[in-house]
This record gives structure tokens, C-alpha cells and sequence, in this order.
């Protein structure tokens, strides 16, 4: 299992449900944070806990949905003058459930691929070259295993695209040090999910990042998070090692 200790690590959606727990986490295994959500007030509190594990962070705020105000918090991050060597692609939204799915809207779809597909992409295009020149780095997209269930389009059709970037991607890294993969975290009871679902937020936890700490040239993959549930992140990531 990889050592991460003392490397920044991006998280999106850093301010509740399974990016928090990421982050709290990746800040337990000496991980430095960069924390994304849409008003740094809603990180400020995640922000002293993880500190006080002894590691440096910093939030920025930026509406996914708004492209150009995630390009400005990524020129935000780069005045830090630090490198960020994990990317974990938390961030998600599930803009409705539409019984009647024949009238859904165009804007399910225009919101949908801003959060989940284009802002993602932007974020992955912006610190793939800086790790591909370094020959390190962990790339980590959030995807869904939603199917065939046209009462949520936008956001399915919104994962699937990103699977097909992050894939394609990732075809392109075998041997540079660098790795891109995705994970799903399974159906749970977060703000996205819903209070009346299956799994606890933290049966995703370590699933969610096992991708971060892969040692092998394990590229392209869906780490499904509940099949490392109630696992250490020792095991996980040597279950995770061993898929190819």
C-alpha cells in the first residue's frame, strides 16, 4: 500500500457525507487536504478536525454547476504553490427523480453533466499533465451504479459520460506512475441517497479512496466501495491491487 503521508490531496465535496469521511481518512493516514465545497464556511469545521491530526489544509469554495468558477478555484489552488498528488472526484449531484420521465427537463441534463461529468473532467485535464512530468499521481472519480432507470437521466447518462472519460483516460497512463480510476460507492444514506436507503455512509469508507493508495499499475477500474466494506484500508487496497 502506498504511503501518502505528507502529499495534498484534493477532495470535492469535502463537506459532508462521503467526502467528509474521505477526508477524515486520507487526514488519519498524514495526507495534506485541499477541501472543495461551495462556501468555505461549510468546511471550517472539518477543516480544524483535521488539523488537529497534524496535517495542513485548506478549503476553497466553487459552484460545480458554474465551469468558470471551477476554473478560478483551480488558479485559487495553484497560487499555493503546492502539488497536488491525489484527486478524489467526490463531488456529485442528483438533480431529481422524475416519475413522469418523458417531461423531464433540459436543465436535469445541463446541471447534471456541470457537476458530475464536465467538472470532473476540468479538474482531471488541470493536474494530469503536472503528475503524468512528475510520474505520480492518483486520480479518483465518483461514478453511480444507477441503470436503466429513465426516471433519473441526467444524472445516469451524467456518470456514464464520466466513466467514458475517465476510461478513456485512462487508457493513456500504463507505466507513467500515474493512475485514474473510478468508484462506486453503492446506494447510501447521504444527502444524494436519501435517509430511507440500505448502507451507512460509512460501509463506503475505505472503498471510496482504495484507488488513492493503489501501488500497482491498476488503471481504469470501478472500485465498487461496498465490497470493501467493514475492511481495513490495508486489506482494501491489496484487494484492490489485485485486479487487473
Amino acid at each position: 500500500m502506498l504511503d501518502l503521508k505528507g502529499k495534498w490531496v484534493l477532495i470535492t465535496g469535502a463537506s459532508r457525507g462521503l467526502g467528509r469521511l474521505a477526508a477524515k481518512l486520507m487526514a488519519e493516514q498524514g495526507c495534506n487536504l485541499i477541501l472543495q465545497s461551495r462556501s468555505v464556511d461549510h468546511t471550517l469545521f472539518l477543516e480544524e478536525e483535521v488539523k488537529a491530526l497534524g496535517v495542513k489544509c485548506h478549503s476553497f469554495e466553487a459552484d460545480l454547476n458554474d465551469i468558470p468558477s471551477v476554473m478560478k478555484m483551480l488558479s485559487d489552488i495553484d497560487a499555493l504553490g503546492v502539488d497536488v498528488d491525489v484527486v478524489l472526484n467526490n463531488a456529485g449531484l442528483q438533480i431529481a427523480y422524475r416519475p413522469e420521465y418523458c417531461v423531464t427537463p433540459p436543465e436535469d441534463f445541463s446541471v447534471s453533466f456541470n457537476v458530475n461529468t464536465i467538472a470532473p473532467a476540468m479538474i482531471c485535464y488541470h493536474y494530469l499533465p503536472g503528475m503524468l512530468e512528475k510520474g505520480f499521481g492518483r486520480i479518483v472519480n465518483t461514478t453511480s451504479g444507477i441503470d436503466k432507470e429513465p426516471e433519473q437521466a441526467g444524472y445516469s447518462a451524467a456518470k456514464a459520460a464520466l466513466d467514458k472519460i475517465t476510461k478513456d483516460m485512462a487508457s493513456r497512463l500504463g507505466g507513467t506512475g500515474v493512475t485514474m480510476n473510478l468508484t462506486d460507492p453503492g446506494w447510501c444514506r447521504t444527502d444524494l441517497g436519501g435517509p430511507n436507503v440500505p448502507n451507512a455512509p460509512e460501509s463506503a469508507i475505505p472503498g471510496v479512496v482504495v484507488g488513492a493508495f493503489v501501488d500497482n499499475d491498476v488503471n481504469g477500474q470501478i472500485f465498487r466501495a461496498q465490497e470493501f466494506s467493514g475492511m481495513s484500508l490495508e486489506d482494501a487496497v491489496a484487494k484492490a491491487n489485485s485486479i487487473n
